[in-house]
């Protein structure tokens, strides 16, 4: 016989814990650590990374 193994269940607000304000466009914007130039506009890009969901965003100065 096989062993059983025990799930550990979830509560309906951690299945979905940081999903929901991201997908109505409230991210977490943190800035990222790499500071990349753009030579063609000559200005400094600022990288955005959301810490909930990964989305990334870049913003020229």
């Amino acid at each position: 016989m096989g062993e059983v193994i025990e799930f550990r269940k979830r509560k309906p607000g951690e299945r979905a814990r940081g999903k929901t304000l991201c997908r109505e466009g409230f991210h977490k914007w943190e800035i990222s650590q790499r500071l990349p130039f753009d030579v063609k506009l000559g200005k400094l890009l600022t990288l955005y990374k959301c810490t909930r969901c990964e989305a990334t965003k870049t913003e020229a100065r």
